[in-house]
Order: structure tokens, then sequence, then C-alpha cells
């Protein structure tokens, strides 16, 4: 069943190792530093209940149970559209943009779904434990996340070359399930339920078989779990100052597994490195879309405040100001066309759901991260060096200071002292604070690093029909296609069926 925003709270009050700041978090809901994040993610669960958002929220499956759009395993175009005007409701509800919050991480889980004949191969009970995941995160209203990068260690050694717990593994066998020893970084593990757990792809030598070649889910409040989280950005300045930080800051953890049981039902794969090479592969094939989707609403604020600044001192209707206001609509409409297309050209996927279409959605992936940086820059050239030298909140409702700020940053009768502020103080923690510079590192490697988006394009990209064409048009033999056959076959797009 659905769940309410207090049964989420409730759920996450369960004595987990939290740290943060130097100190051990006794009740996360209430931590000024997850706080905020929770909230949103109560709220999000409320929407599932209130009558004005309910019927973008959740739909109602056979027997007549209702659950959340976002959860919803694809089978059908209009699934597709369903789940991103529910991502648009919360967005634009929440009045900004959070990523981890489940519906972009359990897809992963879907990609899952579609490998059960690579994980056959290795025991069929891992497929079995997939399908009874995915109706666990349904039927529960689970708020997933998940666990991708490792600490790293020195990645020119072999894990079992240098310390073996730098990379998360397998050290012991038992009736009961599996032990983990380890580290993951993980956004928002601190205060969600459960996180699938996957391996970086590391150099595994000549190993069919790895320890590290592991993946499962894993319940957030297991015994020898400790989050030691990064510092957050809410509570830094006040929220007058810094509207965003203080309200949509997801902060990481590094999750310690020390030796952690994991339930034989929990494991997905283990040891097999064809299976973990296969799943790391495929595994943003639907995630990508959510994500993907974050970054059109971050190109709707780039765009927002630039033209509020530029309408607010006059300058709209100069030809430079107007061909950078250009250029960010192109970024916005790149993205859209880019996800609008993915779902009216999606093709089935191996395991029988509706992906989106594959090269459409990698390369629309690459253009929402790559251009990210060069479209902030010149949401900043229009905004201007205020944002950068305004005085804070505090100073503008000083008795003496504000007087002279309130005659200075006034423009006209549109365009008042504590209006144009609000603006600018939005639009500084939007690209100039910690916490922008934070936002635009995570946008770049949330998924994946640049090299791996690009890798994503490569393998599902159909060079056949360029090969082809050259091919007819130079006069060449019908045998060099062969020689040079695209690196993965992909499926002839269907008809174009649009249906918002």
């Amino acid at each position: 069943m659905i769940r309410t925003g207090e049964q989420y709270r409730d759920s996450i009050r369960d004595g987990r190792e939290v740290y943060i700041n130097g100190e051990r978090v006794m009740d996360v809901p209430s931590h000024p530093a997850f706080k905020p994040l929770v909230d949103v993610r109560a709220r999000i669960y409320d929407m599932q209940h209130d009558a004005a958002t309910k019927s973008k929220m959740t739909y109602q499956d056979e027997r007549g149970e209702s659950h959340a759009i976002g959860l919803k395993l694809p089978r059908t175009q209009q699934d597709w559209w369903d789940k991103r005007n529910s991502t648009d409701a919360v967005l634009n509800d929440i009045g900004g943009v959070v990523t981890r919050v489940g519906d972009e991480t359990v897809g992963e889980m879907w990609s899952l779904f579609d490998g059960q004949d690579v994980l056959n191969e290795v025991n069929p009970q891992f497929s079995a434990n997939i399908r009874n995941h995915i109706d666990k995160v349904l039927y529960s209203d689970t708020f997933h996340v998940s666990a991708n990068t490792d600490p790293k260690g020195d990645r020119s050694k072999r894990p079992q070359d240098q310390d073996p717990d730098m990379l998360l593994h397998v050290v012991k066998e038992t009736d009961a399930g599996i032990i983990v020893r380890g580290a993951k970084y993980e956004t928002a593990a601190a205060y969600s339920n459960q996180a699938f757990t996957k391996p970086t792809i590391a150099n595994w030598g000549n190993s069919e078989l790895s320890n590290y070649a592991v993946g499962f889910i894993c319940d957030l409040s297991s015994p020898g779990l400790k989050f030691i989280c990064r510092s957050g950005f809410a509570g830094r300045g006040s929220a007058d100052d810094y509207p965003l930080a203080n309200r949509f800051d997801e902060v990481d953890a590094l999750v310690i597994f020390d030796n952690v049981l994991i339930p034989w039902e929990n494991v997905l794969f283990y040891q097999h490195t064809k299976a973990a090479t296969f799943i790391r592969s495929t595994l943003h094939r639907y995630s990508a879309f959510a994500f993907v989707q974050r970054n059109l609403k971050v190109a709707d604020m780039l765009i927002g405040a630039a033209l509020f600044n530029a309408r607010q001192t006059g300058l709209e209707n100069q030809q430079a100001v107007q061909e950078k206001l250009a250029q960010l609509a192109c970024y916005r409409e790149g993205i859209n066309a880019h996800l609008t297309a993915s779902i009216a050209l999606a093709e089935k996927s191996p395991g029988g759901l509706l992906m989106p279409n594959q090269s459409l959605l990698y390369t629309g992936r690459v253009l929402a991260t790559s251009q990210l940086h060069n479209m902030t820059h010149i949401a900043r050239e229009l905004c201007g060096g205020q944002i950068c030298v305004t005085p804070d909140a505090a100073t503008f409702n000083h008795p003496e200071a504000g007087k002279w700020l309130d005659k200075y940053y006034s423009v006209n009768d549109d365009w008042v002292a504590e209006d144009r502020r609000k603006l600018l103080a939005f639009a500084r923690d939007l690209m100039n604070s910690d916490y922008a510079g934070h936002r635009l590192t995570f946008q770049l490697f949330a998924q994946s690093p640049p090299f791996a988006h690009l890798a994503a394009v490569y393998r599902n990209f159909d060079w056949d029909g360029p090969l082809d064409f050259v091919r007819k048009s130079a006069g060449l033999s019908d045998r060099v296609m062969g020689a040079a056959k695209a690196p993965i076959a992909v499926a002839p797009a269907p008809k174009i069926a649009l249906k918002a």
C-alpha cells in the first residue's frame, strides 16, 4: 500500500548509525542536515494521498490497489508519459530539483529484470529474487536508492593486491546469506530504506569468478552498517540568502559495510563477472530518463533566473541578451526533444518491457550533462555581477543600512528591493554558491563519468544506417558492411505515436 509521509519518517527511526559534522545523529528525520530532504520525500508520499495530486502520482492495479506511478514497471508509452508527468508534478510542487528520491534509482532494478537470462546462467534463484524485489518495492512503497561508487583505492592494482576492503566484497558464505565488507558512496542512504548495491567494474584479471562481482539489496537498517556523511549545505546560511541549499541538499554518505549479513533472498548476482559486467553496461537504460528530466527542470531554472534579471533591468530587448537567452532555450529544448523522442520511438526490452529509445536517451544525457556548465555560465552573464556583490537579507532588514539598499535596489513599482533581493539570492544559490558547485559536479558524475556516458552512446547508436548510406553513395560492395559491423545491433525504430 502507498505510504504516508509520517509512515516514511517512522521507518527511518530504526537506530541506524549515522555521523555528520563530527557527531552521531540520534534522530535522522529531525536533524537539521537531513530534515529538508526528509520533508521533501515525506511530501512526495503525501502527494499520493492529496486529492489535488494523487491522480498524477498513483495508479490502480488489476486488484484495485493504489501504487506509485514512479515505481511501476514500464510496458507502454503511456506509462512513460505518466512517469514524466508525475515527476514534473513533484518538482513543481516542491519548487526545486531533487534527484535521489526513488523514481530514478528504481529503474536500475528494471534493467536487472531484463537481464534474467544472464543471471539464470549463474543461479535461477537470483532471477526470482529480482522479480520478488521489484514487487516488494512496488507493494511496500519503499524508498529505494542505489550504491555504485567505491572509495577507489589504487586503481592501477587489482583489488586483491591492496587493502581488500577498498572494493566491497564477500568475505564469507553462510546458510543465512553472504557476509560483505567494504564501503560505498550512496546519496540519500542515511534517510532511505534500502539500496541496490552493485560493483564498480574492477580489474578482475582473467578470473571468471570474483568475490567483488556481487550485487544485492541492502536493508539500510541492517546491523554493521555505518553512515558517514559529508557536511550538508543546509544551515550554512539563512534560507533567505540560500533558498535552494536549505531545501534541496541531498546528503551523500560513505556507507561502511562492517561484516554485514545479506540474506540469500536479497542477493541478485554473485561471483559471476560476466553477469556483473552485463548489469553495469545496461544499468541506466531506464533510470537515465528520470535523471535527464531533472536537467530539463534545471534548464528552466537557469532560463527563469536569467530572463527575470534581464527584464527587471530593462535589457531584454537588446540583441546580445536575446542571443544568450536563445542559447539557453536551445539547450532546454534539446533536452526536451530527446526525452520526448525517446518515448515516441521507445523500444521493447529483452525482458518484454518498454524502454526509452536507447540512442536518443543516452545522447540526450550527454547533451544535458556536458553542456550544463556552459549554460550556467551564460546564465551568470545574463544575471550580471550583482549576484556576487549583493548583501544578505539581514542587512536589507537593518533599520539604517536597509534604507539605502531599498533605495538602490528598487527599480520601479514592479521591481522593489525585496523582490530583487530574492531573485539575486536565488540566482546566486543556483549558479555561484558552494551548493551550486556541488550540484554541477553531481550532475556530471551522478550516474557515471563522462567517458561512460559516451560509451553508452557508442554501444547503442545505430551505426549501420550511416554506413549503409555511404556504402550506396560511394558504390562500395556489400562485403564492406561485414568488415565494419556496428558494435551492437539496434532494433528498428517503431512508428511515431505521440501521446501526452
